[in-house]
């Protein structure tokens, strides 16, 4: 059972606005009220306390304008689409400061993050504060309160230290306002941050914690990953102004946890059953042993259990530049509304072999058939293009070499902006549509010369030409934008609130074992064990790597089977023979696999060993080619966590996690300035933290209740943001 049903109750006791009362199980759900805020010195009061704090992490998953820009924003990964309303995340410009200028209710500041990261450490606070003046609690029943709280208390201060640098710690209960926190440095934050997740690790019983449901609940694992990346962070180059005398202990602490969760959980054997085969809330995938931190979500979609859909926000714009053949429709059958908030870069793409590694395949949407019949008419009634029906290819996106040049002769894009638009699959590259592909299976392919209205190709003649088709009249910083790009298909949910609905019932996952293998790797080298760090990354690149028989024309996402069993797809009145018929027709499963290796003969084979086939000194081109765009040379050292980002990329790209990495590796400059066109006015001296929220130093007090002084004001903003406007970056 889902723990996310329960999640409104518990949000009540966190917040002692009302009680909500659990039983022995922790998971079944009553409504109370009239309690007094003493019941969370009850057995009853504190395990709902406890289980409240998974409902914290909603915060991350649940709403547009707090986590998702913090957490990706600002890197080597994803660019701006056309939408504008976090573009600062992206650009580092002026409003990235203390105090944020938003464009709409949907733009993330950093007051966002900061102010919902202290309603879990309250909470932590209260069952730490608490749990030993409670009578008739069992021991084991407190020694797994405790773990949860001290791990939601360490996981908090891990998020404000990493983005911040450091906080205000807090660690006792606080009745009324409070005002005279003590400045901190990074290294005291860091500190108390290994300290409270070690304390979690210690105190859960190995992987046996069932509270909130298989996949859900947090185990020891759980705080092993998190302790092993926050002894990295601390050990990382963003604070070698103080640790060197820990930088050794740091790594070999981290070590011995990441491998107590590589050995304590396993992985999935294809990724496809770690995000492809998702068919609604509580299925298989989201009860994986690889997962060890969600954002559970089910299908209640009322009030504070709602969820904005995470897939939403990485769909390029299809009712813009295709609402021919879809219909002007942004509902299930797309997974959701296409915001195109993040669009993948040219080093995102590129950093993948297209031929050998499925990740590739398996994490990027790259062919949409036709959801309505359409007559090839504009809105104006003008003919721009041939007929189409409905489950003919309509989109299609061709992940392409540099050096491929089959297509050249072609004119790429929307016919609807790009009126000379002219892809014609002239060889019969594109699969067989209609659902007939079978991961293991024959695969086999449309006729030759259909004619394609929306095409998109990452590199034509030679030159990077992704970011040039779909709407180009309205593009941030006065370049052209477009909303036509291959979007990541990882948080694809087709079961949704309504047909055009907003809210998700897909969990988001914060944290899986294939990042552990990574953290660890990262160890390794730094400890200077290589051969031990080959050894993680292949065990992901062997995961990666096509099977023998594997059909390369499949493709599967958490849409079609989804948005097949929910009722505003299947139970819509008299839109429902409408509304199936779109689903079937625009989710063909199948991919552009073969389009893109236009010169590769149809295979089965098993590509394990050419994943594998490399050295740290002779690199995959894909990443030798980057380590040259990016300045990296002959530091073994360099080029080794170079290249273990690159694994991330192909590994984890889209699963909030980005940022933290370069910012801790203080690499932003190095890579995401050369790599993302749109990081103009990153500023080393200032952005490899965010600006600490203005309105909490305003409101800070000595003991005494007398104000901070302007310098003791200015002491607890990080260095380089001065204000609202910050004119020095301009």
């Amino acid at each position: 059972m889902k723990f996310n049903k329960y999640i409104a109750a518990g949000l009540i006791v966190a917040s002692a606005a009302g009680i909500t009362s659990c039983s022995s199980d922790f998971l079944e759900e009553k409504y109370t009220t009239g309690f007094s805020t003493d019941y969370l010195e009850t057995p009853d009061g504190i395990k709902s306390l406890t289980l409240a704090l998974y409902g914290q992490l909603r915060w991350v998953g649940g709403y547009e304008s707090q986590g998702y820009n913090a957490f990706m924003g600002g890197s080597d990964e994803f660019g701006l689409g056309t939408d504008q309303c976090n573009e600062m995340w992206n650009t580092y410009d002026y409003r990235m400061a203390p105090i944020w200028t938003t464009v709409n209710g949907n733009t993330g500041t950093n007051a966002n993050v900061w102010d919902q990261v202290y309603f879990g450490i309250a909470s932590a606070n209260q069952i730490i504060g608490t749990i030993d003046k409670i009578e008739g609690l069992d021991e084991q029943t407190r020694k797994l309160c405790l773990a949860h709280a001290y791990f939601m208390r360490g996981y908090s201060y891990y998020i404000l230290t990493s983005q911040f640098g450091h906080c205000a710690i807090q660690n006792e209960i606080v009745i009324g306002p409070k005002r005279d926190f003590e400045n901190t440095t990074p290294k005291q934050c860091w500190e108390q941050t290994i300290s409270d997740l070690e304390q979690a690790y210690n105190l859960f019983d190995g992987e046996t914690n069932n509270m909130a449901g298989p996949g859900v609940s947090w185990t020891k694992a759980s705080a092993a990953h998190f302790l092993a990346k926050a002894y990295l962070f601390a050990a990382s180059e963003r604070n070698d102004d103080w640790n060197s005398d820990v930088k050794d202990r740091y790594l070999r602490a981290g070590l011995e946890a990441a491998n107590y969760a590589i050995s304590a959980r396993h992985l999935e054997s294809d990724v496809i059953d770690v995000y492809g085969n998702w068919t609604g809330a509580n299925c298989a995938i989201e009860q994986s042993n690889e997962l060890l931190l969600v954002c559970a979500q089910d299908y209640n979609f009322s009030g504070r259990t709602a969820c904005r859909n995470p897939g939403a926000f990485f769909n390029p714009q299809f009712s813009n530049f295709a609402d021919g053949t879809l219909g002007g429709e942004r509902g299930c059958i797309t997974g959701g509304k296409d915001f195109q908030r993040f669009r993948p870069t040219e080093y995102t793409l590129s950093v993948f072999d297209n031929v050998n590694d499925s990740r590739l395949w398996k994490s990027f949407a790259t062919v949409y058939g036709t959801a309505v019949e359409w007559d090839g008419k504009d809105k104006d009634k003008n003919v721009i293009h041939d007929p189409v029906h409905i489950g003919d290819p309509s989109v299609v996106f061709i992940i392409n070499k540099k050096d491929e040049h089959k297509y050249d002769k072609f004119n790429f894009g929307s016919v609807r902006y790009q009126t000379n638009s002219n892809f014609v699959d002239e060889d019969g590259r594109l699969p067989e549509g209609g659902r007939v592909q079978t991961q293991y299976g024959e695969s086999t392919f449309g006729p030759a010369n259909q004619k394609i209205p929306y095409s998109w190709i990452l590199y034509k003649d030679g030159e990077y030409v992704g970011r040039q088709f779909g709407n180009l009249t309205s593009g941030a910083m006065g370049t052209p934008g477009n909303n036509m790009f291959p979007g990541i298909n990882k948080h694809t949910c087709g079961y949704l609130n309504a047909y055009a609905g907003d809210c998700g019932s897909r969990d988001l996952v914060l944290a899986r074992l294939a990042e552990t293998y990574l953290v660890r790797a990262e160890i390794k080298v730094r400890l200077n064990d290589y051969n031990g760090a080959k050894e993680d990354i292949d065990v992901l690149r062997k995961r990666g790597a096509w099977k023998q028989g594997e059909n390369r024309s499949y493709y599967v996402d958490g849409c079609y089977t989804a948005a097949s069993n929910c009722p505003y797809v299947i139970d819509a009145g008299n839109k429902t023979a409408k509304q199936i018929a779109a689903n079937n027709g625009w989710n063909l499963g199948v991919n552009s696999y073969y389009l893109s290796n236009p010169d590769l003969a149809v295979t089965y084979e098993s590509t394990e060993n050419v994943m594998t086939n490399w050295t740290w000194d002779n690199l995959p081109a894909e990443d030798e080619a980057i380590l040259q765009r990016i300045g990296v040379s002959g530091d073994r050292q360099a080029r080794a966590i170079n290249f273990i980002l690159n694994e991330h990329t192909r590994e984890l790209c889209g699963e909030l996690v980005r940022w933290e990495n370069l910012s801790r590796l203080k690499l932003i400059e190095t890579r995401a300035k050369k790599l993302n066109s749109d990081i103009t006015f990153f500023d080393p001296k200032k952005h490899y933290v965010r600006p600490i929220p203005q309105a909490f130093i305003d409101l800070l007090q000595h003991a005494d209740g007398t104000n901070l002084t302007d310098a003791e004001k200015a002491a607890w903003q990080n260095p380089g943001y001065v204000g609202a406007s910050d004119t020095d970056v301009k």
